[in-house]
Order: C-alpha cells, then structure tokens, then sequence
C-alpha cells in the first residue's frame, strides 16, 4: 500500500515550531505583567501605610521631621506608582502584541493541517480510484480468460 505523504511536511513543522515559540513569548509577556502588576500593588499598599502613617504623626506631639519625611516618602511612591502604571501598561501592550502574534501563528499552523488533511483526503480517494481500476482490470482479464 503506498504511503502519504505531505509535499508541504517541513512547512508545516516549521510553522508548529514557530507557534511553540509565540506561545513561550506570550507566556513570558504574561508573566511580565503579574510581575509588574504585583509591584504595583506593593507600591499601593506602601502608599496606604505611609498615609496612615501621616495620619498618626498628625494627631501626635508636632515633630516637622518626621511629617517633613513622610511626605517626601508619600511623594516618592506617588512618582513610583505613577511610573510603575506606565510599566504595567506597556506590559499590557507586550502581551497584546505577543497575543496577536501567537493567534496569527496559530491561523498559519491550522490552515497548513487543514491542507494536509485535504490532500490526505485526495490521497486516500486515488487509492480508491486505482484499487477499482486493478479489480476492474482482474476482472476483465479473468473474464477474457474464461471466454478464449
């Protein structure tokens, strides 16, 4: 019996290798943003302690050190805070691009199965053709020979 096979195989792995491959790039862009989104709220909760913080001083005997202090903290995590939403949003962005990447690789690999699948399906009906044309001919040749 003849054996399939697909003109466009090395394609095909070559396209299941590049999809592999999106698929760590997605999965480190993923964990990219976890990362800066949990930095994020640590600089939260920072900002939260520092503001109670404050709130205690306040109510305390004055010392204007220590207020001076507080809000030159409360003012560095505000610009940490606010630099670290920029991180999270190009990780965001990171994600999105490594996303569409991994879907367009994944579009690439499912066309060339769906191609494989088509000349599969080809394949398996010449093998009919050519199965019916031997039986047709040993049939033929086995009613010539009775007739001669």
């Amino acid at each position: 019996m003849a054996k399939f096979v697909y003109r466009m195989q090395s394609i095909l792995n070559i396209k299941e290798k590049m999809e592999e491959q999106a698929k760590l790039a997605f999965a480190a862009a993923r964990q990219q943003l976890t990362t800066e989104e949990e930095r994020l709220q640590r600089l939260i909760q920072r900002r939260i302690q520092y503001l109670a913080e404050g709130a205690i001083l306040r109510q305390q005997v004055l010392d204007p050190l220590k207020l001076q202090e507080n809000r030159a903290a409360l003012e560095y995590i505000r610009e940490a805070i606010i630099d670290q939403r920029i991180r999270v949003r190009k990780a965001e962005e990171a994600l999105e691009r490594a996303r569409q990447i991994l879907q367009e690789y994944m579009i690439e690999r499912k066309t060339h199965e769906q191609l494989k699948e088509a000349a599969f399906e080809e394949f398996k009906e010449e093998l009919v053709r050519e199965e019916s044309k031997e039986v047709d001919e040993l049939v033929s040749y086995t009613y010539g020979q009775k007739r001669g």
